[in-house]
């Protein structure tokens, strides 16, 4: 019998194909434990869920807590009796099997929607109203797929009811975005026909490094078929799409470093499609690199860093999940003596906007009183953040503020400024922790993580225990002081003025 094919799988796929592999073929024994930040992920999830429900003013038929022997013969007859509002139902058609959260009837027959504890859409902006999600769409593909076959709908609309309370359409029928041309309908069409061919084994998928291995519960049997395989995935930036656009004998680190460059690069192009010349040359020095027996970093031209005697090294702590900044945190020191560091946090003691407000003004004071200091800062998150804090709390400091403060010559996003757009590293990812890590610099936490951070965050409000509060500092002022290591490091290597 063929396996089911699942809402869960498909969106699996959408961030790792061979997750779904994984999934389903793998030994269990490889498995990795579910990380605590998951769990908060999943138990965040259904309290969001519980109180959606709940918050609902008219009548619903629920049938959530009903077991799955039972759940799918009722929720096809309440839909027969024309049930308004169905929560918790399961459907299935053929090998498609979906339990979505929402079935709305209308005059085109059931809808289905999902309550999801994020934005509906992605990439929000002032000049943008956002997308919908892909991860999100084909779920809601499938139960849209298999409402139709069963002759209980007619469209393909759905709809998502997200973090902020509203309810984001998803017209299936429609392009993701404004300029798109294909239908989410087709790429759901696509992501169902690849992973019936996984289930079936009929495709074959391969590890590559990613982002989200690190939350992932096969990333330790991943990462070592990975580094076995000299995979591509390894060099810093070079995606499983990219990867898969080189040739099969350019599939390995090894294979692109001993490559001369001159066969594959042609003035502005190159010979692998969908792949510039300047991004194969760097990919190119990258995979050189890392084949040195002892690689250092280099950079690619000239760096100059700002001089002062007093410097800051700047890095913030964030919940997501309740929209708050709670601690802004700076290492500074004098003189380029690490002897003077202090470390300086300002922490909002209560998960509320009023201190969060505090502690915001705290440290946009803190900064102004430091008007001759260089400040450090890894990413342009600091500045996206404290852009969001000025429109939230206008009466501390402006949007306009914050440009202007962050267009100053002494603030140094040391991602974009430098590392990413002149230099050459031998690591496999280019973030802070993996900079510094490289350099010699260690955590003092067992397990530091920006992820790990909001799980503590989390723990702390709920417990209000003060040995979780310090772990969270202690981890801040750690991330301050590997941004002063990098840039220690980057100073020994850069050209002389």
């Amino acid at each position: 019998m063929a396996q089911m094919i699942t809402a869960s799988m498909l969106y699996s796929y959408t961030t790792c194909p061979h997750r779904v592999t994984l999934d389903r073929f793998g030994d269990p024994a490889d498995r990795d434990e579910v990380s605590p930040f998951v769990e908060l992920l999943w138990e965040r999830g259904h309290a969001f869920e519980r109180e959606t429900i709940e918050a609902l003013g008219f009548p619903f038929l629920n049938l959530r807590d009903v077991p799955p022997a039972q759940k799918e013969d009722l929720t096809l007859r309440a839909m027969q009796e024309g049930e308004r509002l169905i929560y918790g139902g399961r459907i299935s058609h053929g090998r498609l099997l979906g339990e979505p959260d929402l079935l709305r009837r209308t005059e085109s027959g059931y809808i289905p929607g999902d309550i999801k504890s994020g934005a509906g859409v992605e990439g929000a902006n002032e000049d943008s109203d956002g997308k919908p999600k892909r991860h999100y769409a084909v779920q809601l593909g499938l139960y849209s797929d298999i409402l139709q076959q069963l002759g209980l709908a007619t469209t393909k609309d759905s709809f998502v009811w997200d973090i902020h309370g509203e309810e984001i359409p998803y017209d299936l029928a429609r392009p993701r975005t404004k300029t798109g041309k294909i239908p989410m309908w087709d790429e759901y069409g696509v992501v169902l026909a690849r992973v019936e061919e996984i289930a079936d084994r009929h495709l074959q998928t391969t590890s590559g490094l990613i982002s989200a291995c690190a939350l992932c519960h096969w990333r330790s049997h991943c990462r070592r078929e990975i580094v076995a395989a000299d995979d591509l995935t390894l060099i810093s930036e070079l995606g499983r799409s990219t990867r898969e656009k080189f040739p099969p004998d350019l599939s390995t680190v090894a294979e692109l470093s001993g490559t001369d460059l001159s066969d594959l690069v042609a003035g502005d192009k190159s010979t692998i499609p969908g792949i510039g010349a300047k991004t194969l040359q760097k990919y190119h020095a990258r995979a050189v690199l890392q084949k040195q027996e002892k690689p250092a970093p280099y950079f690619t031209e000239e760096v100059r860093l700002p001089a002062s005697d007093t410097e800051l090294f700047f890095d913030i702590e964030t919940d997501p999940f309740r929209g708050l900044c709670y601690l802004h945190g700076f290492v500074e020191r004098t003189g380029r003596d690490s002897a003077t560091e202090q470390y300086v946090a300002f922490f909002a003691e209560e998960a509320i906007p009023e201190d969060e407000r505090d502690a915001f003004a705290q440290a946009w004071a803190y900064v102004q009183e430091c008007l001759d200091a260089v400040v450090y800062y890894y990413s342009h998150y600091e500045r996206t953040i404290w852009k969001q804090l000025a429109r939230r709390y206008p009466d501390v400091a402006t949007e306009d503020d914050m440009t202007a403060l962050f267009e100053e010559d002494r603030f140094v996003d040391l991602y974009s400024d430098v590392v990413k757009s002149k230099m050459v590293w031998p690591t496999y990812s280019l973030s802070l922790k993996t900079l510094a890590t490289f350099l010699g610099f260690a955590w003092r936490d067992t397990d530091p993580s920006g992820t790990g951070s909001i799980q503590w965050f989390h723990e702390w409000v709920e417990t209000g225990d003060d040995a979780i509060r310090r772990r969270i500092l202690e981890y801040n002022e750690d991330d301050c002081r590997a941004t002063r290591v990098l840039v220690d490091a980057l100073r020994g290597l850069a050209v002389p003025r």
